[in-house]
């Protein structure tokens, strides 16, 4: 599986997932009928931030899908061999959308992959495909 199949697949679970959002009384309280519960119940759910909930008995889903994902990232990182593949992919998709071209700064491509500067540095296959992705917004 290529780094765009795997974030399509990944987004897909989110989307599919039942968060819910509100932002006025008047949403929370759609929200909350959604959810199956009344406005009053509100020691039922989990504010997750940005005006998003989940009812507490689905967080142990959440948790083992964002688990999972993290895991399965890991996975390919790991399964990809030279950093021409996957890894690759990954830093290319991500530089780009998080505007590399325009600020030259890798943090935000890092936190969206959840590494860190030291996790390029330990892993020469990360080293690597950075390198080849990076290649294309060099001069």
């Amino acid at each position: 599986m290529n780094y765009l199949e795997l974030k399509e697949k990944h987004q897909k679970e989110v989307n599919e997932f039942p968060f819910g959002f509100a932002f006025s009384k008047e949403q929370f309280e759609k929200m909350m009928q959604e959810f199956g519960l009344t406005k009053n119940d509100t020691d039922k759910i989990y504010s997750i931030g940005a005006g998003g909930y989940i009812k507490k008995s689905d967080a142990p889903a959440m948790d083992e899908m964002f688990k999972r994902h993290n895991q399965e990232l890991k996975d390919a990182i790991k399964n990809d061999k030279d950093g021409s593949g996957f890894i690759y992919q990954m830093f290319d998709y991500e530089l780009a959308n998080h505007e590399y071209c325009i600020t030259h700064d890798l943090e935000e491509t890092l936190e969206s992959l959840s590494l860190t500067e030291k996790d390029i540095e330990e892993n020469e296959n990360l080293q690597k495909g950075l390198k080849k992705a990076l290649k294309r917004y060099r001069r």
